[in-house]
């Protein structure tokens, strides 16, 4: 893709992640200040804290984002539903939801399919976004491949490399896998191991629409010296 490095091209990339089990209290509103102080796309918070996000990120750019069945996928579709709608009900505009790791892996494609239809509609019937997580540590290349071809099939907005949180995070040839095996009605996040500039520069450049980070500060930081006169 065609690339210039400026600080748009990056912050309103980035999706600030604020997942991490010992976050609570004033580090979640924090966070969110930080986010909106960064101008980054989103914060990806923890759902029971999406009213506070909301609130804190009210009259800026950056949007409020959670997570639906994280971080292993294996809540019932149902379950998943609720989460979504709760969320949406509570300020959030765009969900990464898990797919049903042990479904995919199992080959229950047809499972695996309605789980991620049933979130994309109850997401795209209020106007918010989803973006569906893999966990590619676990799957096969031709796994990977088939849940892009469903998320594309679907509707989902975005298809996502994994939660931060498996046994390893976005690799460059997952995303080449990825951005070949859908087209670009679906978009792309990496998540997991972008944890400098050098790195978000380079999967951006493979076509990564959107990239988790919880190092917003320090990427962004060294972005502002490196862009200075």
């Amino acid at each position: 893709m065609s690339f210039e490095l400026t600080y748009e091209t990056i912050a309103r990339r980035i999706d600030h992640s604020l997942l991490g089990p010992t976050l609570g209290g004033q580090a979640l509103e924090d966070g969110c200040r930080l986010a909106a102080r960064y101008d980054v796309a989103s914060v990806c918070i923890k759902p029971y804290a999406v009213s506070l996000a909301a609130r804190v990120l009210k009259g800026t750019r950056t949007a409020v984002g959670t997570t639906v069945g994280f971080p292993h996928g294996g809540h019932a579709t149902a379950v998943k539903v609720f989460e979504t709608e709760r969320a949406i009900e509570d300020g959030a505009t765009e969900l990464d939801m898990v797919v049903n790791i042990g479904q995919a892996l199992a080959g229950e494609w047809d499972a695996v399919a309605a789980d991620i239809d049933a979130v994309t509609r109850a997401c795209h019937a209020q106007g918010a976004i989803v973006k569906v997580i893999f966990e590619n540590c676990f799957l096969a290349d031709h796994q990977k491949a088939r849940l892009c071809q469903i998320c594309e099939q679907v509707g989902a907005d975005y298809m996502k490399t994994s939660t931060g949180y498996g046994t390893g995070g976005a690799t460059l040839d997952d995303l080449r896998l990825m951005r070949r095996s859908a087209s670009s009605k679906v978009k792309l996040k990496a998540a997991g191991g972008v944890r400098d500039l050098d790195a978000m520069i380079e999967v951006i450049k493979l076509g990564c629409d959107r990239v988790g980070s919880s190092r917003t500060a320090e990427i962004l930081d060294e972005l502002k010296a490196r862009l200075a006169p």
